[in-house]
């Protein structure tokens, strides 16, 4: 057995065996801490470097749980490879054809809307002249001045938005490889994903592998069935928006339709926010008949949408609180913007998942150690 040399005290006495191994004991657990706080700012640091490779692997996750539902449905009548390349080519097919079917109406009307603003200045203008407290109002700030400079200026402008366009070419050049980058990561995630995580869970116990695979089912359903239902939503909202401004005249109802669908996939904010927007659009379409009658429709459907509908998703999709949904979306928006926004509810869903079944698990763990206990109890005592 070997043994610890003596040192010398302070005094010229040797010092203690125990109280050498506690000046050893305390030097390693300095070492242990120092390490393991180099080893947190490492990895903060690496994570701050690689933070944009690793919201997009955080984004393709999110995009590859979303279509793993589509495709291991049709993976049911035909060939795994073939349900995933079929799933892939209509979720790159359906932003083109919103795309080809939108941007040309509003471009078109953007440019009509720009000639036609004289116009548009000059019916305000009779309008306020027929009140007298507008003409007064009018003729104290010059309102009516001011607005029919900026329709006058408003053809000459075209040019100039055309070079502000042209300067975001490099943003939306850096999107499109972003949106690539994420396609294709989903890609082998929905392929390769189920693999890889049975290859990690196997590294575990049994019971720890079981309780981990519970886990990932429950978020990958969680978060599946919430992006399936915000989906629908969407959409349902877009239709209605669709008929509404149809039947209310407004141009180019589909491009604002469209435009309301997507924004209402951001929780709690987007459809008020497109709603505004629409709104502006009938102040100079059929002013004030379809300005009345959208924002009362826009009011009505929101808080239908607010208190029916998306409870019901949360609900059944994820199981969260409303504060906690709220709470969500505040942290993600202002993190990550839109995309955080988006993100943040299956995220919040899959960290409560996460933490019930971890919870489950130690409550199962204790469970089993105190009746092993109580069993060698029983069996000493016998």
């Amino acid at each position: 057995m070997t043994t610890i040399p003596a040192q010398p005290a302070g005094d010229g006495r040797p010092k203690p065996a125990s109280q050498r191994e506690g000046d050893l004991l305390s030097t390693r657990v300095v070492l242990r801490i120092v390490l393991t706080v180099l080893v947190v700012i490492g990895t903060i640091a690496l994570i701050w470097v690689l933070w944009q490779p690793i919201a997009w692997i955080i984004v393709a996750t999110f995009v590859a749980v979303a279509l793993a539902g589509p495709v291991n449905l049709l993976a049911r009548v035909m060939p795994r490879p073939l349900a995933i390349a079929l799933v892939y080519i209509a979720v790159l097919l359906i932003p083109i054809g919103i795309s080809a079917a939108v941007l040309p109406p509003i471009v078109d009307q953007g440019v009509n809307f720009v000639n036609d603003l004289p116009g548009y200045v000059n019916d305000l203008q009779t309008e306020v002249k027929k009140n007298p407290k507008l003409t007064k109002l009018d003729d104290d700030f010059g309102v009516t001045t001011e607005l029919n400079r900026i329709a006058q200026d408003a053809p000459t402008k075209i040019g100039e938005a055309a070079t502000i366009i042209r300067d975001f070419g490099s943003g939306l050049v850096s999107s499109l490889f972003a949106g690539l980058t994420i396609y294709i990561l989903s890609i082998f995630m929905v392929a390769r994903g189920r693999t890889w995580i049975d290859g990690l869970l196997s590294l575990r116990s049994g019971r720890e592998s079981k309780a981990a695979s519970v886990a990932l089912d429950r978020i990958s359903n969680a978060v599946g069935n919430y992006i399936a239902g915000a989906a629908v939503q969407a959409t349902i909202a877009g239709l209605c928006a669709f008929v509404i401004l149809t039947i209310l005249g407004v141009p180019f109802a589909g491009a604002l339709a469209v435009l309301y669908a997507l924004f209402d996939l951001i929780p709690l904010v987007g459809a008020f926010i497109a709603g505004v927007i629409i709104l502006i659009v009938t102040l100079f379409a059929d002013f004030p008949t379809a300005s009345i009658i959208w924002f009362v429709y826009a009011s009505a459907y929101q808080s239908f949408e607010n208190y029916v509908v998306q409870p019901q998703i949360h609900k059944r999709a994820v199981a969260l609180e409303p504060f906690v949904v709220i709470v969500s979306v505040l942290f993600g928006a202002t993190l990550f913007g839109v995309v955080g926004a988006l993100l943040a509810i299956p995220v919040a869903a899959a960290i409560q998942i996460g933490a019930q079944e971890w919870w489950r698990y130690r409550l199962e763990q204790q469970d089993l150690e105190h009746a092993a206990v109580t069993a060698a109890a029983t069996a000493v005592d016998s």
